[in-house]
């Protein structure tokens, strides 16, 4: 006996809703429109159609549950989906039908999405920052409020309903598809006498200043989405998405949260060690430089990164020293220079090779 449940991939405590959600995700996957030419698919779209006329009605549901059949008629496999494209031609949408299938709304005429890329600097990532954007975009008319005119009628394609609706056969039963009028652009209205502003289309191309907020720790290729401030439709207006690029910086690097500086030592720093003055993206900082520090040492200054967009806390700042090689000596320093090398020549050096000159 075939387990429906298991051919739609639910258990068998799920829901109504549930289940044609399995149906409509399947269908749309296995539909022999979607994949010409392919055995495999129609052989599993007929299995999910046959699941889906038994369990997908409570009534067969219930004998089907109890005595593994669902009565000599439940069973309606092979039902061909194609019959919606021979009924709407070249109007066939299989997510307008599914979502109009399991009781979805006719959807709103949205307007397009924009993308706006805008460049900050490092500090401004790391404060935060407000920047003015000058868009030229779609917007309502005022003059009509979006309407296309004043003076409106009922459309006579639709009967006024924004929607036009044709019939076919599917596993469960006559199935009613719901498709936008594209007389009057589903808005269930004509216009009688076009708006002298926008000429009927409702839209006006303006220039808009619009004042943007962007959060503290943003970093290139984050991504700031603004809805309703797209281009706009007679119906609703799509979003803008503010793509950012942060500048490289002179003497900073970033890597996530954290931030890398070089600081150059003396050597005579390095050896005796030194409180130093460094910059930071807040300000000037004290670091201290222990006796005997190293060639390209790291220090971590934790909470001087950047702020973490995604929760608490900031990163470290991570300062690398090196020690400096001077190219150009005054004459002081040149002598006591040569005076501490004089007096390293007189500690042997033959000790750190001590160990490799027993073996010669």
């Amino acid at each position: 006996m075939t387990d429906y449940y298991k051919v739609l991939g639910v258990n068998k405590n799920a829901s109504q809703e549930e289940i044609k959600s399995a149906y409509k995700k399947l269908a749309k996957k296995y539909h022999p429109d979607l994949n010409p030419g392919n055995a495999e698919a129609e052989k599993k779209f007929k299995e999910i159609n046959e699941a889906a006329s038994v369990i997908g009605d409570a009534e067969k549901r219930s004998q089907y549950d109890q005595f593994g059949t669902a009565g000599p008629n439940a069973s309606q496999a092979g039902y061909d989906f194609s019959d919606f494209a021979r009924h709407f031609g070249s109007d066939f949408d299989v997510d307008s039908i599914f979502d109009n299938f399991f009781g979805g709304r006719r959807r709103s005429r949205r307007g397009a999405d924009l993308n706006y890329e805008v460049e900050i600097s490092l500090e401004e990532a790391y404060t935060g920052a407000e920047k003015t954007l000058e868009l030229n975009k779609l917007e309502k008319c005022s003059e009509c409020h979006g309407r296309g005119g004043k003076e409106m009628a009922s459309c006579d394609q639709c009967q006024g309903t924004g929607v036009l609706r044709r019939t076919a056969r599917t596993p469960f039963g006559l199935f009613q598809q719901q498709m936008p009028c594209k007389h009057c652009k589903s808005t269930g209205k004509i216009v009688k006498k076009p708006c002298p502003e926008c000429e009927g289309d409702g839209v006006l191309r303006k220039k808009k200043k619009l004042e943007v907020k962007i959060p503290a720790g943003v970093d290139t290729g984050s991504v700031l989405r603004l809805r309703g401030e797209g281009e706009s439709s007679q119906e609703t207006a799509g979003d803008l998405f503010i793509h950012l690029r942060v500048k490289p910086h002179e003497i900073f690097r970033r890597e996530g949260t954290d931030i890398y500086l070089e600081v150059p030592l003396s050597y005579s720093q390095a050896v005796l060690g030194d409180k130093i003055r460094i910059p930071t993206l807040e300000g000037k900082a004290e670091l201290t430089i222990p006796a005997s520090t190293v060639d390209n040492t790291l220090f971590r200054m934790r909470g001087k990164g950047m702020p973490n967009l995604e929760g608490e806390g900031s990163g470290s700042q991570l300062v690398k020293v090196y020690i400096k090689v001077p190219e150009r000596l005054s004459k002081r320093e040149k002598e006591l220079i040569e005076e501490l090398h004089n007096l390293e020549k007189e500690k042997p050096q033959e000790g750190f090779f001590k160990k490799f000159f027993n073996k010669l």
